[in-house]
């Protein structure tokens, strides 16, 4: 069980007890005031869960989240008063190409724990933004400023506005630089269909030459399609085949040919198993399969694993490093290790790195993104087309430098097209969140976009793309450390 699952488990303990407690508090009114009232206070209680207590917030959210960017990024001395950041006057020049990160001490009011708690940021002649957090948020938290370097020229200013808390100040201002990795050849590898479109879409929709290499068909959970008709297997080899199509087809429409898409065809919740077992061949959970070249069918890339299909840890790491020689990275764009929890994402950065292990070519940048979360599912918090904040940290880790890629509107929305093409993204929602959805919209003013139901559509279409840079990777060497004032 991964650190994930054991915060779910622990959140629906808690939940139960909670739901216990009610219900004896409710029926001690009953017994005293007349049971006819126990069933609008049940009602009231199932309304202020949906509303207000149904996220998955697995830590108390007056905590501080621990980011230590020291001797990794550049410090830069700035002055913070009444809402207003400037640059010291002996402060380094920003470019646009950097990533700005603002240390800032938030302090929710009753109301930030109704609703959900931002900061808004402007700036003279630039078009403002938005980046939210959770309920009671009350803490050190980090904005992400990338984009507002102009505004920091000579004289100039970012305004910050709390809206529902409260800017109590400004402890630290980093500035990351990096080369600009669209002129750069990516390889982005996504355990599943959608991944690579939901972390990077805007980034290798502009690179100068992109492949993409999905790992796993995504069979598994086919219960929208055992509804048609099908038996459980039958219903997971067409989910696996459509999402095989989706891997190798959206990519078109960033301009990516199919000559540069490979889809390995291994199976959905089961890269753990085969790295556990690196010569076994490990077979499909629900889709009755041992042969990877079931869902290879479309590939226009022939490789030296489909003689025999095995799908083994063994055939998966000769696969990458195959795929990497012939494609030769200059940045490679893989999940996070330490954010993203799903063991599929897990496991598929264990294969990255197993496979570049001792490997002729190496590239100069690993870019790592978090498509999930241990922590909280919202993350990224807010609505669609707002910034995008770091993530909660609250445990020791190695530091990767972020990378922050802004995306103007019309890309975003191309995104969001890209995401509507992803069979898996477009299942319809059930009563049950539809419901969660209109309640929370109504009276906690939370908004969904209209590209599409799915709530990747709210987190991944934004202003910004994060990622995460491999600081132990060739090539990216941390910049020298200044102090703050």
């Amino acid at each position: 069980m991964n650190r994930k699952e054991k915060l779910l488990q622990r959140h629906r303990r808690n939940k139960r007890l909670a739901m216990l407690l009610g219900l004896f508090v409710l029926a001690g009114f009953g017994f005293y005031i007349g049971f006819l009232w126990v069933l609008p206070g049940l009602f009231l209680l199932w309304l202020g869960h949906e509303i207000w207590f149904s996220d998955h917030l697995f830590y108390a959210p007056n905590a501080d989240y621990a980011y230590d960017f020291a001797g990794l990024l550049e410090a830069i001395p700035v002055h913070f008063s009444e809402g207003r950041l400037t640059l010291a006057a002996d402060a380094a020049p920003l470019t646009d190409n950097d990533t700005l990160i603002l240390a800032v001490t938030l302090k929710s009011g009753w109301m930030g724990r109704l609703f959900d708690p931002s900061v808004r940021i402007e700036a003279e002649g630039m078009e403002g933004d938005c980046q939210t957090f959770e309920r009671g948020a009350n803490g050190a938290r980090y904005l992400n400023l990338t984009g507002f370097a102009k505004a920091l020229g000579t004289g100039g200013e970012i305004r910050l506005t709390g809206r529902y808390c409260r800017l109590k100040g400004v402890s630290k201002f980093w500035r990351a630089e990096h080369p600009d990795y669209r002129e750069k050849r990516l390889l982005v590898v996504a355990p599943h269909a959608d991944d690579a479109e939901l972390a990077a879409f805007g980034l290798y929709s502009q690179a100068r030459e992109a492949w993409v290499v999905t790992l796993t068909a995504g069979e598994v959970e086919a219960g929208h399609y055992a509804r048609m008709g099908l038996e459980r297997a039958e219903a997971a080899r067409l989910k696996g085949r459509l999402r095989a199509w989706d891997s190798l087809a959206v990519p078109l429409w960033a301009g990516i040919p199919v000559e540069r898409t490979v889809q390995l065809g291994y199976f959905c919740m089961r890269l753990s198993a085969m790295r556990d077992a690196p010569a076994e061949a490990i077979a499909s959970r629900e889709a009755d399969l041992r042969d990877t070249r079931y869902f290879r069918a479309f590939n226009h890339i022939k490789l030296a694993s489909d003689r025999d299909g095995v799908p083994s840890w063994n055939h998966l790491v000769a696969d990458l490093r195959e795929i990497i020689l012939l494609a030769k990275p200059e940045v490679m764009v893989l999940p996070h290790p330490v954010f993203d929890p799903h063991p599929d994402h897990v496991a598929a950065t264990e294969a990255v790195r197993e496979a570049l292990d001792g490997l002729a070519w190496q590239p100069e940048a690993l870019l790592h993104y978090a498509n999930h979360l241990h922590d909280n599912d919202r993350w990224p918090m807010g609505s669609a087309h707002e910034g995008v904040a770091l993530p909660p940290l609250f445990e020791n880790a190695e530091m990767l430098a972020p990378y922050v890629l802004p995306l103007e509107k019309l890309r975003q929305i191309d995104k969001a097209m890209a995401l509507g093409m992803m069979h898996d993204l477009t299942t319809p929602l059930s009563f049950k969140k539809r419901l969660r959805r209109a309640l929370q919209r109504f009276f906690a003013g939370r908004r969904h976009p209209p590209y599409g139901e799915n709530e990747f559509f709210r987190k991944a279409v934004r202003r910004h793309e994060l990622f995460f840079r491999d600081a132990t990777a060739s090539g990216n060497m941390p910049p020298s450390t200044l102090s703050n004032s």
